[in-house]
Order: C-alpha cells, then structure tokens, then sequence
C-alpha cells in the first residue's frame, strides 16, 4: 500500500544516520523500510487514539531491536546519536498523523537501545 500522506512521502528517515560513514546504508536502509511500513500500518489501520498508535509503534521499534545485531556485524550500532535520531523519526510520524500529544519515550517504550 502506497503512503499517502505528503508529509511522510517528502521525508527522509533517518537522513542524518546516512550522511555519518560510521552508519552503514545498507543496515540503514532495513531502518527506514521499518518506518515505512509503520507509515503503511498507521494509514492502513488507522489508530483512533494513542494506545492503539502505541502498539504500532512497539511493534516497529521491536524491528529496530533485531537490527543491533546487523549494525554489530558491519562494526556500527545503535549508540547517542542513532537513538536520538530514530526517536525523532518516531515523533515525526506520529505527529504527521495527527498525533501531536504522543509521547516520544512511549512511543519507542520496548528499545533496547
């Protein structure tokens, strides 16, 4: 399913992550297809408040746990400022979907991180 809010389709996940070598693109690139498809799941299944935007979230940033092993295996990992980054990644898709009071610790409550 196509994301069909321009705010998400002009937006680039985790841009400042690709533009620091210590990130490897490839490792980046599994990141931001996790944020896709929360963007897919948020316009497909429509939270009608924040616990049930909440769940979408955990489920992504669980995605994001699995992840550490393959930042590890390319001799990166998810330190101050990719944590940093990812959170903020976070904020904004819930702000793009109208859920400007979500919590940004809360939305990513389950990282390992």
């Amino acid at each position: 399913m196509p994301i069909t809010n321009k705010q998400v389709t002009e937006y680039g996940f985790l841009r400042q992550l690709y533009a620091d070598s210590y990130f490897p693109d490839h490792v980046l690139d599994k990141g931001s297809a996790i944020l896709v498809r929360l963007c897919e799941r948020v316009e497909a299944e429509r939270p009608s408040d924040l616990a049930a935007l909440y769940g979408l979230t955990h489920a992504a940033t669980e995605a994001f746990n699995l992840l550490e092993a393959d930042f590890e295996a390319a001799g990166s990992g998810i330190e101050t400022v990719a944590r940093e980054a990812i959170a903020e990644d976070f904020a904004f898709v819930a702000a793009a979907y109208g859920f400007t009071g979500a919590d940004v610790e809360e939305l990513i409550a389950p990282r390992e991180w």
